[in-house]
């Protein structure tokens, strides 16, 4: 009897890999082991991303997905090659620690809600994709020079997205459908296509784009190519008006508008108060809940805003539902609440309070030491443009977390974009450990100050001294005592 074939983690809906396909990830695995190490991360990127999702090898019942073979093939170069200092010691700020515990917590309770065997190799595929593909980017970026060129990668993948999803847009025909065998017709609203090139749904191809938008912005603004960065938000703003979709516009609306708030920079707390002053406000004059403002999101017709804010309200009313280790009961707290299309909700159900507190966690670190870098920078321009660009491209996935959640390759931008945060950031993370030093330990004399770690010389027995003997600090100081007290 055949074995029914075994997806490897699922998030996405697997099919049979494809020649064309498989051509292009063998490509991608020789370069891995062929290019110098802080090239590595190109065709990684480039294989993560423009590959179309799902696409899977079949090898002993199982499905690996291209992704996950990419990611094992980087750690065989890392092993095989005996890369030194290829990933960055886990400091006590950075953001290592909390990824790695979001991940296995986040894993440990889904296996824990429903304790079958699926739910284990499930967790095997998320493990692998989470800590395998973070700590893999984690390895093959490790200055600003890196972090620099992944903006560039990712300005390159835009521009070949936009080719193909304008064509798709025209066409109405997905060229990664064709080579991916996968979905070829997109899905249409109000008569528009909604293009959606390699990934699941147009929701996430237009998502990825738009967060991308701050950093081309600074690629162009810094001088350090123009050209790419100008093409790169070029094509941002193209695919995100091919998906048809409010939640990638917001996305990019949020982008503008923080880039835009650069003269506030260094009033950025009294921005923080306003907002929280703005909440209480809407929630003492609306009728409902101030997250109701969700379901009057609507940018292109047709968005179903009242579904997201239906689904934090059933998320909050379902507290001691999913507290503890989350919950698989949410497709029964309403109508369509199965579809789980904000990133803050999927955490709290798939691995309860604390895997959610991890994970908005995660976001304020970033926020909190992009702030203090950006103040550390202060006077020069160019230094503070580079801090508020990362900080701006996170408040644009934030916006579009209450639109979606990450189940396909977009996962492995927002990975992308913390290593690129805790890289950019670690001069000022180690400048706060050096100032939580003991300051005992900081003042602290040589060892040849402190006590004497030889015996003091002690006056000859020959010589008596006239008067009551000092105690030498050492032996010169105590040859000379012995002197003074002996001629005067």
């Amino acid at each position: 009897m055949t074995p029914h074939p075994v997806a490897f983690g699922g998030g996405a809906t697997e099919t049979i890999l494809g020649p064309f396909v498989l051509v292009c990830m063998i490509i991608v695995i020789l370069l891995i082991f062929a290019l110098p190490r802080k090239y590595v991360v190109a065709p990684l990127l480039f294989g993560m991303l423009l590959c179309p999702a799902g696409q899977a090898l079949f090898l002993g019942g199982v499905h690996l997905f291209v992704t996950r073979i990419l990611i094992l093939a980087g750690w065989v170069r890392i092993g095989a090659s005996k890369i030194s200092g290829s990933s960055v010691a886990v400091e006590r700020y950075s953001l290592d620690k909390m990824f790695l515990l979001w991940a296995l917590f986040r894993s440990a309770c889904f296996i824990a809600q429903y304790l079958k065997e699926g739910a284990l190799i499930n967790q095997a595929g998320f493990l692998l994709d989470a800590l395998g593909g973070f700590f893999l980017i984690r390895a093959f970026i490790s200055d600003n020079e890196g972090v620099q060129r992944v903006i560039k990668i990712f300005a390159a993948i835009s521009v070949v997205l936009a080719l193909t999803m304008a064509y798709e847009e025209a066409t109405r025909v997905n060229v990664y459908g064709i080579i991916g065998r996968s979905v070829v017709v997109p899905e249409l609203r109000n008569g528009f296509v909604r293009a959606q090139g390699p990934f699941e749904h147009a929701l996430l191809a237009g998502t990825f784009a738009a967060t991308l938008f701050p950093l081309l912005f600074w690629l162009w603004k810094s001088g350090k190519s123009r050209i790419l960065g100008l093409a790169g938000m070029f094509s941002v703003v193209l695919i995100v008006f091919t998906t048809q979709c409010s939640t990638p516009i917001l996305a990019l609306g949020a982008a503008l508008f923080a880039l835009c708030f650069w003269p506030f920079r260094k009033q950025m707390r009294m921005v923080r108060w306003g907002i929280v002053a703005a909440i209480i406000g809407l929630q003492m004059v609306m009728k409902a809940p101030f997250w109701w403002v969700i379901q009057h999101l609507d940018v292109v017709g047709g968005s179903s805003g009242w579904h997201r804010g239906e689904l934090v309200d059933l998320f909050i009313r379902h507290f001691f539902d999913w507290w503890l280790i989350g919950t698989s009961n949410n497709a029964l707290w309403g109508h369509m609440t199965w579809d789980i299309c904000n990133q803050f909700v999927a955490e709290g159900e798939s691995g309860g309070l604390v895997t959610f507190s991890l994970f908005v966690g995660m976001i304020v670190v970033c926020f909190k030491w992009l702030g203090k870098a950006r103040k550390s920078a202060e006077g020069d321009s160019k230094q503070e443009w580079y801090f508020w660009a990362l900080a701006t491209a996170l408040f644009s996935h934030v916006v579009a977390y209450f639109g979606i959640s990450y189940f396909d390759q977009t996962r492995f931008s927002w990975y992308a974009l913390l290593v690129m945060i805790s890289v950019a950031t670690t001069s000022v993370r180690s400048a706060k450990l050096a100032q939580e030093v003991p300051q005992q330990d900081q003042l602290a004399p040589p060892a040849a100050q402190e006590e004497p770690a030889q015996p003091v010389l002690e006056p000859p027995a020959a010589i008596e001294p006239a008067g009551p003997y000092l105690a030498p600090q050492d032996e010169y100081t105590g040859v000379l005592n012995v002197l003074k007290t002996k001629l005067l």
